[in-house]
């Protein structure tokens, strides 16, 4: 298994095989936690207008996503996994978007199948390209806004590499390094309303969900995720 640690767009535009496109912060943890908590579907947009354009169209939709890491107007949530933790979602079809996650989906163009990933549900993410055994794997961190690569999406990747190659690493000391680097902003006094630091512990909780998501592409700038259990 040739496994490729990839960065950024450019690392979507080039992934190649099974792909996990990785946004810890927040965007597949908190998708994780919506598919968790009874949502139907999870269609992942690009842009804000595409997803508003949705709600228009289907007043029923939850739409939910940041800009700049803020809830855009009109949106019913932001990106944190703390405001949708025990929200019912039971039935309802939830539209996604986010800087950086669903980004990097709809630019993974090449590859075979896509999947998203995250520490909630790395255990499942694992198991699910084990039980495939594909010829090549791609694991694509999307970084702050696609901008740079930053500390957890990288860990993430790492972390997912290691466990197919049978290495151990040691997550309390993952934890400690993100919580001071990119981490930190969760800390941050003015930040609590948008970024509230829960979500910093809610979005490490290791292994928390044992199912991974899928996505099939439903049009241009649409994608559908799926719950698929391992």
């Amino acid at each position: 298994m040739n496994i490729e640690i990839l960065q950024l767009l450019e690392g979507a535009r080039s992934a190649r095989g099974l792909t996990v496109v990785i946004d810890v912060f927040r965007a597949f943890s908190s998708a994780c936690y919506v598919m968790e908590n009874g949502a139907e579907k999870i269609i992942a947009v690009e842009k804000v207008k595409t997803a508003l354009d949705l709600k228009k169209e289907h007043p029923e939709y939850i739409i939910m996503g940041e800009e700049n890491e803020k809830k855009p107007a009109a949106f019913d949530f932001g990106n944190s996994p703390s405001r949708i933790e025990n929200y019912d979602f039971s039935g309802k079809t939830v539209v996604l978007r986010t800087s950086s996650g669903t980004q990097g989906l709809l630019n993974a163009t090449g590859a075979d199948e896509i999947i998203t990933g995250s520490f909630v549900n790395l255990g499942a993410i694992v198991n699910y390209i084990r039980f495939r055994s594909p010829e090549t794997v791609s694991l694509v961190c999307m970084g702050y806004a696609t901008r740079y690569p930053i500390e957890e999406d990288t860990y993430c990747a790492e972390y997912i590499r290691n466990c197919l190659k049978g290495f151990q690493m040691d997550y309390e000391n993952i934890t400690d390094n993100i919580r001071e680097t990119s981490g930190a902003r969760f800390f941050i006094a003015e930040n609590q309303e948008h970024t509230p630091s829960s979500d910093f512990y809610l979005c490490l909780d290791l292994n928390r969900f044992d199912f991974i998501l899928k996505t099939n592409l439903i049009d241009k700038g649409l994608m559908h995720l799926h719950k698929v259990i391992t």
